[in-house]
């Protein structure tokens, strides 16, 4: 069971990481979200999807 939550973890993260290099923001942003993103697990997974990537151009101009 572990195992199939570390994959799907994985397997969110990469997705978070890709739409945010998507995003219109410079590299520096980028990078900084994309760490957070990664340093925090799933809390930071659920911040991102539920808040951050509406707010996240607006943060970053």
């Amino acid at each position: 069971m572990g195992t199939l939550l570390y994959l799907a973890g994985l397997v969110c993260s990469i997705w978070c990481v890709l739409d945010i290099l998507k995003k219109p923001i410079g590299l520096v942003g980028k990078l900084v979200t994309a760490v957070v993103v990664l340093a925090t697990s799933w809390l930071g997974l659920a911040l991102y999807y539920f808040w951050a990537r509406h707010n996240l151009t607006s943060w970053f101009k």
